[in-house]
């Protein structure tokens, strides 16, 4: 083994230790993981391998961890690098501080338990060792490895990190790596927990202006993390270079203290977001509520049937000439286009498309007519489109006949036809799938309806995107979603070639297996690269940008 050791040294391969398997010390172990997340820049503390040291009797210290940062694509994305001690929990409970949902416990207790530091701060190198003396009980340990990134680190590199040994009063300590080959992609913290004094950021809508700018709409939940009704507002963050940096949040949706009310009886929610692609202008709705404390837009007693403000959820829209910059006043279409049975009418919360055609479609959905005290939204919550063909200055809305589902997005397949992915209501296990011939007046059932794509209950995005092959342009679809059947966790995108036909195994990139809130919306940046922005657990939003070559396997 010595000789090994020695002559991997003098060729400069990277070793564990020189220490064999029969002179590793008895009565301890460790394992080393890494969860797949990105880290992020913005966040002060990105977690990156977790070690459980375990021993079996007391009174042995642990000295020294090393670890190498081989697999990194480039140590000037770090800034710098610290190890933190979190006794018995693993340090995942810290996103619950992260991740946008409800935590009700003390934070600050928590934090200063989970984050006890082991050694000094480091810089990033191949190779950084922490050296330290603190005492191991009986039992597991936890200790992880955390990152802070640069503000100008590079989106599409990768960060990785393994534990190479461990120094205790016992010996030198292999740790077993039970996650080899991930690496974490580096991603941006579009909007934390409190920025701006707002409480929780949600519900996100991503796109591309035909400048090239980067579009994000979504609820700044300013006191609370619940839905309407409550105070919120719909923010904007723009970016002129690709998701590198956004700037400052625009308000692009408040209605104050209309009526007299308070801002948390003038909520205003769920945007959806639509480019004109053939004029530039930039159309953003939202639903209203006024009035109606303690009552939700989607249960009984949140919106009733007619058009009357105070009674009905209002439909608003607002728009932009400038790429985004400046904003029109609310305008309120609900007399427009909802249908007086309906109980309901509002923009689904995704971005729309415009059609080879030029016809510009935003997904909308609904509860259609009912007793609003006592329905049942399996029955009547619809999915469907609005579409305009004069560039915004009227709409047509769909049909309500795609029942059971609500929130949803749309893509031109190549026979011209719309296929609508949406959420079931639930219980959900599967993705309601519809095609219309008609701009959204019928809709069939497409072959994979609540089939194929799993679900739990939770907002999906549906984008189709062009690539080049041999010199053609080809298109794929992707999909994003929590791609499970239970709770909102694994954030993965799916990629179709024969137009969502099928979505096979090979092509599922998981992004984020952490307990976040999905809601994930897809836009493509450029001809090499998409952007996603989803409710993560390491930040109320994030931001990705990922290389087309990774996702199609080119």
């Amino acid at each position: 083994m010595k000789y090994l050791v020695l002559f991997a040294i003098l060729i400069g391969v990277e070793t564990p230790f020189s220490v064999s398997a029969e002179t590793s010390p008895t009565g301890i172990k460790a394992v080393s993981s890494q969860r797949v997340h990105p880290v992020l820049i913005g966040n002060d503390h990105n977690g990156l391998v977790t070690v459980a040291i375990e021993v079996d009797k007391p009174g042995v210290r642990v000295t020294g961890f090393t670890f190498s940062f081989r697999g990194t694509d480039d140590l000037k994305d770090i800034a710098s690098l610290a190890l933190y001690s979190s006794d018995r929990h693993h340090p995942r409970r810290l996103d619950d501080f992260r991740n946008g949902n409800t935590y009700a416990g003390d934070k600050q207790a928590v934090t200063e338990e989970l984050m006890v530091p082991f050694g000094k701060v480091s810089l990033p190198a191949n190779q950084v060792t922490f050296q330290g003396n603190q005492l191991l009980a009986p039992g597991v340990n936890h200790f992880w490895l955390s990152c802070k990134l640069h503000p100008t680190a590079e989106l599409t590199h990768k960060v990785d990190a393994a534990c190479m040994k461990i120094e205790t009063t016992s010996g030198l300590l292999v740790s077993k790596d039970t996650t080899p080959g991930v690496r974490k992609r580096i991603a941006y913290a579009l909007r934390k927990r409190y920025d701006d004094g707002v409480h929780t950021s949600r519900i996100p809508a991503l796109t591309v202006t035909p400048q090239g700018t980067l579009l994000c709409v979504y609820d700044l939940r300013r006191t609370k993390r619940r839905d309407l009704q409550e105070d919120i507002d719909i923010g904007l963050s723009r970016s002129t270079d690709g998701g590198r940096s956004w700037e400052p949040v625009r308000v692009i949706m408040d209605m104050g203290e209309y009526g007299g009310l308070p801002q948390n009886r003038n909520g205003c929610s769920d945007p959806g977001i639509v480019v004109d692609r053939n004029t530039g202008k930039i159309f953003c709705a939202a639903v209203w509520m006024w009035g109606k404390l303690g009552t939700h837009q989607w249960e009984s007693g949140g919106s009733d049937q007619g058009f009357e403000i105070g009674k009905s959820a209002q439909f608003l829209m607002v728009s932009s000439e400038d790429d985004g910059l400046t904003w029109s006043a609310p305008e309120n279409l609900t007399r427009q286009l909802k249908q007086p049975e309906w109980v309901l009418f509002a923009p689904s919360p995704q971005a729309g498309i415009t059609l080879r055609d030029g016809t510009v479609v935003l997904p909308v959905e609904g509860l259609a007519e009912g007793n609003p005290l006592n329905f049942d939204v399996k029955k009547i919550g619809f999915s469907s489109v609005m579409c305009s063909r004069d560039h915004g200055k009227t709409w047509t809305v769909g049909s309500d006949t795609a029942r059971g589902n609500g929130e949803c997005q749309v893509v031109e397949l190549n026979d011209g036809s719309i296929l609508l992915n949406s959420r079931t209501m639930q219980p959900a296990e599967y993705r309601s799938i519809y095609v219309t011939h008609d701009r959204g007046q019928t809709w069939q059932p497409h072959p994979t309806h609540r089939n194929v794509l799993i679900e739990s209950g939770c907002n999906g995005t549906l984008f189709q995107v062009n690539f080049k092959q041999q010199g053609a342009t080809r298109q794929a679809l992707l999909f994003s979603n929590c791609h499970t059947q239970k709770g909102r966790v694994n954030q993965m995108i799916q990629v179709s070639l024969d137009e969502g036909q099928t979505w096979p195994a090979e092509y599922h990139m998981l992004l984020d297996e952490g307990q976040g809130n999905g809601y994930p919306s897809i836009t493509q940046i450029d001809q090499d690269h998409v952007g996603i922005v989803y409710e993560g657990s390491q930040a109320n939003l994030v931001f990705e940008k990922i290389p087309l070559h990774e996702l199609l396997h080119r």
